[in-house]
């Protein structure tokens, strides 16, 4: 219940019991700071710490900074339906603060005449400011399959790939080349009949998936088994090795005439 005293009081201005009415209606845990209400209402951050500062003189509010131990120190702050109001004495360390914000957070428990309050840690000194995090860069494509999609950018500027999508992109390649494609056919194949210039590829990625994919020539059949060479035998006529399947065969040369060959 709202009592006259805080609708009547003959010191508050107007934004001060509106924000005393809406933070005693908000639910144990929320934020109260000047940034978090300046986010709920349309008047500017310097009106609503002026309107705190008020209800604060006037009792409503209790805002007090406690340290923390190890250099970090808490605002804990007590809202009251009724100023006057002794808050509980502390029986025992605060609960684990939230991860820190930029400036010290207040929240409340609304509603009630007994105040409970959560202590959230602000900075205290100069916050040493963290390198930034770098993404993991993708390994670097080698091969001829990666040296072909790198100098596509040669034939057009616009099929420039970056180094993730040439490492993405070299299997297809080399799908192409494991069916006998020259490096030749493969670039004349992604480069012929592009849109005309000066319509851009917009993904050239994309695009070149695309034919990678659509356009894989089908491997090559396979041709007549080859008649297995004759091994090497030395002749018993001069003792130079020539080939044939018979082991007593002498070579061309010590031949008889007429003879022939096994």
């Amino acid at each position: 219940m709202i009592g006259n005293h805080l609708a009547q009081h003959p010191r508050l201005s107007a934004t001060a019991m509106g924000l005393a009415l809406h933070i005693l209606s908000l639910p144990d845990g929320a934020s109260v700071t000047a940034k978090a209400l300046t986010l709920r209402f349309p008047e500017g951050e310097t009106t609503i710490r002026r309107s705190l500062n008020e209800l604060e003189t006037a009792g409503y509010l209790e805002r007090r900074r406690v340290p923390l131990g190890g250099g970090r120190v808490a605002t804990r702050t007590f809202a009251y339906d009724k100023p006057g109001c002794a808050p509980e004495p502390d029986r025992g360390p605060p609960p684990p603060p939230p991860s820190p914000s930029p400036s010290p957070s207040m929240v409340v428990q609304a509603g009630r005449s007994l105040p409970v309050a959560v202590s959230v840690p602000g900075p205290v000194g100069p916050v040493r400011p963290q390198p930034p995090l770098l993404s993991p860069q993708p390994p670097s494509a080698t091969g001829p399959a990666a040296d072909l999609l790198a100098r596509l950018r040669v034939v057009d500027p616009r099929l420039l790939l970056s180094a993730r999508d040439i490492h993405r992109l070299a299997p297809a390649v080399e799908d192409w080349f494991a069916r006998d494609a020259a490096p030749a056919q493969v670039t004349r194949t992604l480069t012929a009949n592009l849109p005309r210039e000066p319509e851009p590829i917009r993904h050239p990625a994309r695009f070149l998936e695309h034919r990678l994919a659509t356009l894989l020539p089908p491997p090559l059949p396979a041709g007549p088994a080859r008649q297995p060479l004759a091994p090497l035998r030395t002749c018993d006529g001069c003792e130079r090795a020539h080939r044939t399947h018979d082991p007593a065969e002498l070579c061309a040369d010590c031949r008889p005439a007429g003879r022939a060959v096994a």
